[in-house]
């Protein structure tokens, strides 16, 4: 199954804050949000932060890099053939970097997973998003992009 990524991090290379995935089928959503750096830039401060607590209150999940990548780990776990879209590269690498639990160490994909990078010439997330610049309704916005050609 194809799963729709975005995420929220602090600024250009700054640490993740939040992470969706949104099957192309079904309304089985993933999205954790993790601590807050001590230091938020303050574009992510007046436009993504306020927006982190606005998803449905039983996928509402914040926890530490860990436990946030063994549980995409076990969202992903009952598909053969996971495929991850994104419409932006950082999207990609956070997700990737979320994956690396500790040296030498990944949480439990080894089942394997696709990514891929999808031109969305076009496309704004923020301005196709219900709740822009929270990483599980842009990720639906993606989605709803991507379904629609």
């Amino acid at each position: 199954m194809r799963y729709f990524l975005d995420t929220e991090f602090n600024g250009f290379g700054g640490t993740l804050i939040s992470v969706a995935l949104v099957p192309e089928h079904g309304d089985q959503e993933f999205y954790v949000s993790l601590p807050l750096p001590d230091e938020i830039e303050p574009w992510v401060a007046k436009h993504v932060i306020p927006y982190l607590r606005h998803v449905p209150p039983g996928i509402d999940l914040e926890l530490n890099r860990v436990e946030a990548a063994d549980h995409v780990a076990a969202y992903l776990e009952g598909d053969g053939d996971p495929v991850i879209i994104a419409d932006w590269p950082e999207d990609l690498a956070h997700f990737c970097a979320l994956l690396v639990t500790g040296p030498g160490k990944m949480a439990g994909v080894d089942f394997g997973l696709r990514l891929e990078l999808i031109n969305a010439a076009g496309f704004s997330a923020a301005a196709n998003s219900r709740v822009p610049h929270n990483a599980l309704h842009d990720a639906r916005a993606l989605r709803d992009f991507y379904m629609a050609d």
